[in-house]
């Protein structure tokens, strides 16, 4: 059975640092591109970073370039997201999801046909 479970979410202050996890099972991990997306309460979910099946291309969305990094460990089937210079606005519920694509990636959401439960990230002093 697909599943993707996010974790490492929790309440930071501004500045601070997360790392969040995406634990993989049900398919072959090097398969596929993975991206991480957030929906804060009232907006729409939106991309976040995504990374290849080889993990050779990464993408990110122009707000966490420099502060956010994407990496994978496909022999430990995880997908993780460090998180840097943490700011309020980042506050939102992060979701992993696997993408349709295997070479390169995109954070556009209808690439992804499965999809994490989410894990809460609120920063806040």
């Amino acid at each position: 059975q697909l599943q993707l479970v996010e974790s490492g979410g929790g309440l930071v202050q501004p500045g601070g640092s997360l790392r969040l996890s995406c634990s993989i099972s049900g398919f072959t991990l090097d398969y596929y591109a993975i991206g991480w997306f957030r929906q804060a309460p009232g907006k729409e979910r939106e991309g976040v970073s995504c990374i290849s099946n080889s993990g050779g291309i990464t993408n990110y969305a122009d707000s966490v370039k420099g502060r956010f990094t994407i990496s994978r460990d496909n022999a430990k089937n995880t997908v993780y997201l460090q998180m840097n210079s943490l700011k309020p606005e980042d506050t939102a519920v992060y979701y992993c999801a696997k993408s349709i694509l295997r070479l390169g990636c995109t954070t556009v959401l209808t690439w992804y046909d499965s999809w994490g439960q989410g894990t809460q990230v609120t920063v806040s002093s």
